[in-house]
């Protein structure tokens, strides 16, 4: 239990593979919100600042179906660089981002210093984030770290054709931290996902991604949701939780990207994140896209923090899940 009394903030206000401007500044939002709250949380943990290139924003983007590619390449590989380094000093990682695309940094990072074990990944988001640059709508590639990571292109959903400078710096993406794939998609777990285009959906189907929806929490409660997620990823040797603040409702607060009706409430988010964390398999967890300049008031804010502190009270102080409660 070492590793995981002692947490290390991980934080990375970078934001160029969002859609909309303002992710970059989630983090000192976070912060702001500690201080309304009169919370010496920053002051307690160590922090590592992995640096941004969010000034690549100024230029012209060169890549249509992987916006700023190479620009998200170099924000991952101190990522992935950052996380295995943090778990090889002996701490757990827990990472505070900007938009969602450096999850695949902190998943790269976990592989890269534990390449034996099998990751397990619980992703609690809105959006499945899985499109490839065949695939993608928008170009934005923070809809694309599940893709990066499992080393998926989904070529038989292709709808865009790509240039061979735009190949060339996906599939270095792809191969960040160590060479190939980091995770299977079996290994993926969905909660709250609702809003998902036709490419996704049938890799979704294709490959048995469970979703875990927000009417299933609410019919079935948190508690026994969270131990259907763990028991799913049984197998695997260690999980990693990634929580993107749109997986709840859009009516709670508008300070995210992409926000999404009917989605989680802050204690349903809170005390699901505290159940997952639990279990001794959780190496890591991070938090994402809070976008303070499309909020009222900080609330998205304030609500990440008190989901944040919580949980990393939680992991200070957890003991390892009873068989019962996993296999619930």
């Amino acid at each position: 239990m070492k590793m995981r009394q002692n947490i290390k903030l991980v934080t990375v206000k970078s934001e160029i593979a969002a859609g909309t401007r303002g992710a970059g500044l989630g983090v000192d939002a976070m912060i702001v919100a500690s201080l309304t709250k009169q919370s010496s949380f920053f002051a307690e943990h160590s922090i590592v600042g992995v640096e941004d290139v969010n000034n690549v924003l100024l230029k012209e983007n060169r890549f249509p179906y992987a916006k700023y590619a190479d620009g998200v390449k170099i924000v991952l590989d101190r990522v992935a660089a950052t996380t295995a380094s943090v778990m090889d000093e002996g701490s757990f990682p827990v990472v505070l981002a900007g938009d969602h695309s450096t999850a695949a940094g902190t998943i790269s990072g976990i592989k890269k210093a534990n390449p034996e074990k099998r990751l397990g990944v619980v992703w609690i988001d809105a959006h499945g984030d899985l499109h490839s640059p065949y695939t993608t709508p928008s170009g934005n590639m923070h809809g694309m770290p599940l893709a990066m990571v499992s080393g998926s292109d989904n070529i038989a959903q292709q709808v865009n054709t790509l240039d061979e400078e735009t190949i060339a710096q996906w599939e270095a993406i792809k191969n960040t931290g160590i060479r190939g794939a980091k995770i299977t998609p079996e290994d993926i777990v969905f909660v709250a996902v609702r809003d998902t285009e036709g490419p996704e959906e049938v890799f979704m189907k294709e490959h048995g991604i469970k979703n875990f929806s927000v009417e299933e929490v609410r019919k079935e409660g948190v508690k026994t949701i969270a131990a259907r997620v763990l028991e799913r990823l049984q197998d695997c040797d260690i999980i990693y939780v990634s929580f993107d603040v749109d997986s709840m409702d859009s009516s709670i607060s508008m300070g995210t990207g992409t926000p999404v009706a009917n989605g989680l409430t802050v204690e349903e988010a809170k005390d699901l994140n505290a159940l997952l964390v639990q279990s001794p398999k959780v190496c890591a967890w991070e938090i994402v896209e809070v976008n303070p300049t499309l909020d009222k008031g900080n609330t998205m804010a304030e609500n990440a923090f008190d989901i944040l502190s919580n949980t990393v009270e939680v992991l200070k102080n957890s003991k390892e899940l009873a068989p019962p409660l996993m296999m619930a």
